[in-house]
């Protein structure tokens, strides 16, 4: 039985394949309008500000357990969750703006009650917020006393990705 290739044709048969397929990727860079978007893309993505976002994010410390809580910008404040704190508490930090425009800041802390849970502190930022490619203290750190027992929350925010 004769083989129905013989090995040059086969590797004729790939060279063909192969020329066409650069052929066809060159002729996909050759459209203005697709170099252009890939070389700004790939420039957003070198100075790492293409998908950058502002960030609150808030170091909690109940009962030497601590925790960090990420706020990122929403339209809805209502429809951010509070997070438990060690079963004593919640906190719940609301980033309200789109993209790079944040509106406001605004941190609540509760203290877990019957039959609802019960709003020991409550605080509000507003701009002009510190532009910086560092973190920014937002609250210094705070303490929090709640309960019969007087029970101690602490907390700490940052700001960051508002780049100047």
């Amino acid at each position: 039985m004769t083989p129905l290739f013989t090995d040059a044709s086969m590797a004729m048969g790939l060279r063909t394949d192969l020329a066409r397929a650069r052929r066809s990727a060159a002729s996909r860079w050759r459209h203005p309008l697709v170099c252009a978007l890939a070389c700004a893309l790939g420039g957003l993505l070198w100075t790492g500000r293409a998908l950058a976002q502002p960030q609150l994010h808030c170091q909690v410390t109940y009962a030497g357990t601590a925790h960090t809580i990420v706020a990122r910008p929403v339209t809805d404040p209502y429809s951010v969750p509070s997070v438990d704190i060690g079963g004593r508490f919640a906190f719940k930090a609301v980033m309200v703006g789109q993209a790079e425009q944040v509106d406001r800041i605004a941190l609540y802390a509760y203290m877990d009650a019957q039959p609802h849970p019960v709003l020991i502190h409550q605080a509000k930022y507003l701009p002009p917020y510190t532009r910086s490619d560092r973190p920014v203290l937002l609250t210094g750190l705070q303490h929090l006393y709640a309960g019969p027992l007087e029970r101690e929350l602490m907390y700490s925010c940052t700001l960051q990705g508002l780049t100047p």
